[in-house]
């Protein structure tokens, strides 16, 4: 669309076949390429270059896929077949992916970046296959999937936000934040308990040879 509107309409109706009467009370027929005016020209010449830019978008894996197709409809037509497969085949991977959104769960030692990759991929599968889950479906999803010991900041959270306008950056930027402060924390105990601020600590060191 941004290359040229009408070619997007190309795509999914089809090209521009340039009409004449088959004498004056007969019915239309194509014209022959000899026939075609300036207008006719540039209109067929757009199917030509809807077909180039799917080309030039599609791996080498697909080209054989789609190279006998005529017309662009065509090539998108291949395509799609191609990645979504029949509506049988779609409604199985919908019920798949449904079934590990339902199941999803942060691991144990998962990073919040890590947890929202995994959880993104899943979501944007099923969105592809024509299956949106809503905003704020997916903010109280990750609220619920979080471990116990994040507890007290999903109280926090639900308490202090509007989980229908909450959108998933605001919620992960938070968890992420403080993901931080919590191993910060972490981090500051260790070294609390590894030298503990106590003056009489001079048995933790060996003396100085005489």
């Amino acid at each position: 669309m941004a290359e040229d509107l009408e070619l997007w309409d190309i795509i999914c109706n089809g090209p521009y076949i340039p009409m004449k009467k088959f004498e004056e009370t007969g019915p239309l027929v194509p014209k022959g390429r000899r026939e075609y005016n300036n207008i006719d020209k540039k209109a067929v010449e757009k199917n030509y270059r809807a077909k180039k830019i799917l080309m030039c978008g599609i791996g080498p894996d697909k080209n054989n896929r789609v190279s006998t197709c005529d017309t662009a409809k065509e090539i998108w037509e291949a395509l799609q077949i191609a990645h979504k497969g029949t509506t049988q085949v779609k409604q199985s991977q919908i019920n798949i992916l449904t079934t590990e959104y339902q199941l999803f769960r942060m691991k144990y030692d998962e990073s919040t970046q890590d947890m929202n990759t995994r959880f993104t991929s899943i979501i944007n599968e099923l969105h592809s296959l024509g299956d949106v889950i809503p905003r704020n479906k997916l903010v109280r999803k990750i609220l619920s999937v979080l471990p116990g010991s994040w507890e007290s900041k999903v109280n926090v959270i639900t308490q202090a936000k509007n989980l229908q306008t909450l959108t998933m950056d605001e919620l992960i930027s938070n968890l992420k934040t403080y993901e931080m402060k919590r191993k910060k924390d972490s981090e500051r105990r260790e070294t609390n308990d590894l030298y503990p601020k106590n003056k009489n600590t001079s048995y933790l060191y060996p003396k100085p040879s005489q």
